[in-house]
């Protein structure tokens, strides 16, 4: 049986799936072979020019040499694991062998010509390093960077690719010979390369395609491989709309290197030839490692230019603050220092609304209109700074003041009558440079065949109703002076109302005392409750006849017992609004530890960054936490203590917790259990993603989320 690709009705990029593609680039060869006898089953690509023989039916050992077949122990998902060097029909050959579900891959193809020395290849690696450390900001970074990739893989162009927030992509850095067309600056819309080809590069970081006008060669074997998971493989048969879209452009071969930064796909090295050309595995292997130690500089590059910003903000943070004296009240000083809070953020216009009062200046929309936007940014900026670049794309009302408020930043200050500060910039009229008009990608009729667009000319677009983006420094300087702010009006308030103020304080005492005894009276009940079903099941456990029902109640208990944890921990807080993310778990963790081996605190290990969140997804993600930390005990160390790492990171508007072991791995049983059920439908209201890795040894399950749950 031939696994084709040809019986793929592929009408959408977004779904068509690449990574089965049943068949493989003919510069190489395949096998496929049963991991549990290491007999080949399968194999793809003219085998016997390579190897002299037919290889289905032989064991891998007797196809290899014993030498490399050491190797394939080694060999997992997720990763390639290189065999070594074998001696074809006519070539030396080098192999690589990875797993598919039940199945070993091995491929190959046809070793350097000359073998590539590896210490004068080390040392050519790491002078590009120090050219990439002596870069002195990101921009020149990636310039530098296509240069070094084009000197070492030959190519006629080689472009440093990024993708922005809307997944479209612009080329920040490029190398090119004489007579070929360049790209820089230029933008690619997010259709050119789908959602599924951006996953496969975040997992399989380098990709080659010697010769655009290949003929697939299918995978032949007796079993059906047409689901074969190729994800990993290095010779994967590519999509045919991309191998047209690189023909469309003039591209004879192409290569590509994934730049992955804090675990996220940043951008790729994308290289193109205008006619043939194949890059030997080391390079090959020798560019991927050059690619992470790009990724690292662009972070150390992007870090600290946060870093210079940050520290320009500070000072003048100061001269606005040294304007705000001990005998001037909050009003006076909006009114003086409009020009100063303006500047501290190079906005165009500022205005603070307090109530009736509203100060306003410099370039903005009228008052009405001002107001209009402080009630509609009130609640959303008490939580965390409300911050866009183009206000009227999500909130129609504000096309009729784009002129001047295409960008906004608003934050609320928590006085008594709620103060919000805003700061504008007017639209700019940015001109972006495409390659190709990207408005041509439209949707196609349904059941119609997708084609990738013909034109790369360039094609500009004036970009209406947008404003310079918001720095991340910037976001938080704001945040930072409406609580110096706060903080300095509060101290005069202590120094001049001091009567009045004591007064306030004793009301506000009353009321939250009032509220802690209403918090407790429900916490006391919720808890009462919860101690009574789980009394119900130990009753109902005492007189199970079957060991089955027995450990069924048994689990629902521990299961309850940690959802009454997760609560009593969550309602001890101050705040039954928002919290610190990271405080909780700290403070639930400690709770969990208490009921469990003392040496449990010594193999756990915490990364957590602060992340505010709101009260009901704190309880859901306590809950998860709590499944995975019992699934870790339960599963990985069949209840004895050993590592456990948890990290907690915030990545733009999304929440990451990543919960790791070093156990045994995933495992099949109780994958549909009363704990496994209960653990993905908490997920599911939390709108998120939770996903298992292999650990190499042990398990990495990572919780993603918004923080926030999307507008309507």
């Amino acid at each position: 049986m031939e696994a084709t690709a040809t019986t793929i009705d592929v009408t959408s990029c977004d779904v068509e799936p690449i990574h089965i593609p049943g068949s493989i680039q003919p510069h190489g060869i395949m096998l496929v072979a049963d991991a549990a006898t290491m007999i080949c089953v399968g194999e793809a690509g003219d085998v016997i020019r390579f190897l002299g023989r037919p290889a289905q039916g032989l064991r891998l050992p007797d196809i290899l040499g014993e030498a490399c077949a050491d190797h394939l122990a080694d060999a997992t998902t997720g990763r390639i694991t290189f065999l070594g060097r074998i001696e074809g029909a006519s070539a030396m050959l080098n192999a690589v062998a990875y797993r598919s579900g039940a199945y070993l891959v091995v491929e190959i193809d046809q070793a350097e010509e000359k073998t590539i020395e590896a210490v004068p290849f080390l040392v050519t690696l790491d002078a590009a390093s120090s050219r990439f450390e002596r870069a002195s900001s990101a921009r020149e970074l990636c310039q530098e960077a296509a240069s070094i990739f084009r000197q070492l893989i030959g190519y006629d162009r080689v472009m440093i690719y990024q993708f922005l927030d809307d997944d479209a992509g612009v080329v920040v850095g490029e190398s090119v010979e004489a007579d070929t067309s360049g790209f820089m600056n230029h933008h690619f819309p997010a259709s050119d390369i789908p959602k599924q080809a951006r996953a496969l590069y975040l997992r399989n970081r380098a990709r080659v395609i010697p010769d655009v006008d290949y003929m697939p060669q299918p995978i032949r074997s007796e079993r059906d491989l047409r689901q074969l998971d190729l994800s990993d493989s290095t010779l994967r048969s590519v999509s045919p709309i991309h191998i047209q879209y690189l023909k469309n452009m003039g591209v004879g071969a192409s290569a590509s290197f994934s730049i992955i930064k804090d675990g996220v796909l940043w951008g790729m090295v994308a290289c193109h030839h205008n006619s043939p050309r194949t890059i030997p595995l080391a390079v090959r292997m020798g560019c991927q490692a050059l690619a992470n130690a790009l990724s690292r500089q662009i972070r150390s590059k992007e870090e600290g230019e946060l870093y210079r910003e940050r520290i320009r903000l500070r000072s003048q943070e100061d001269t606005v603050l040294s304007k705000l004296g001990s005998d001037r009240s909050l009003e006076e000083f909006f009114e003086v220092s409009g020009p100063e809070l303006a500047a501290l953020l190079a906005a165009d216009g500022f205005a603070a609304v307090q109530g009736k009062d509203l100060f306003v200046y410099g370039r903005l929309p009228d008052k009405i209109d001002v107001r209009k936007i402080a009630d509609y940014i009130r609640l959303p900026a008490a939580r965390q700074p409300f911050v866009t670049s183009s206000l009227s794309r999500q909130w129609k009302e504000a096309e009729a003041f784009r002129e001047q408020a295409s960008g906004l930043l608003g934050v609320t200050m928590s006085t008594e009558v709620p103060t919000i500060l805003i700061w504008f910039r007017a639209e700019h009229i940015e001109v972006l440079k495409w390659a190709g008009e990207p408005h041509k990608d439209v949707p196609l009729e349904p059941g119609a065949t997708l084609r990738p667009r013909t034109s790369f000319a360039a094609w500009s677009e004036s970009v209406r109703g947008t404003a310079p983006p918001w720095t991340h420094a910037e976001v938080e300087a704001a945040s930072r002076i409406m609580r110096l702010m706060l903080e300095q009006r509060n101290n005069q308030r202590m120094r001049d109302l001091n009567r009045e103020l004591s007064t306030s304080l004793r009301e506000n005492e009353s009321l939250l005392a009032q509220k802690d005894f209403l918090l407790r009276e429900v916490n006391h009940r919720v808890q009462n409750s919860l101690q009574l079903v789980s009394a119900f099941l130990r009753l109902q456990s005492r007189y199970a006849k079957s060991d089955d029902v027995t450990a069924s109640l048994d689990e629902a208990q521990k299961r309850l017992n940690a959802v009454a944890l997760v609560h009593r921990r969550l309602y001890q807080d101050d705040s039954v609004e928002i919290i610190d993310l990271s405080r909780y778990i700290e403070t639930l963790l400690a709770d969990m530890l208490q009921g469990m081996d003392p040496t449990w605190t010594e193999q756990l290990t915490l990364d957590l960054s602060p992340v505010l969140i709101a009260t009901d997804k704190a309880v859901n993600v306590g809950l998860v936490l709590t499944e995975l930390v019992i699934n870790a005990q339960k599963y990985a160390y069949d209840g004895n203590p050993g590592p456990l790492a948890l990290k907690l990171e915030q990545h733009r508007d999304t929440l990451r917790l990543i919960v790791s072991d070093r156990g045994r791995g995933k495992q099949k049983a109780g994958t549909t259990g009363f704990g496994s059920r209960m653990l993905h439908a908490i997920v599911d209201s939390l709108g998120g993603n939770l996903d298992e890795e292999d650990n190499m040894p042990g398990l990495r399950v990572v919780l993603t989320a918004p923080i926030q749950a999307a507008q309507r």
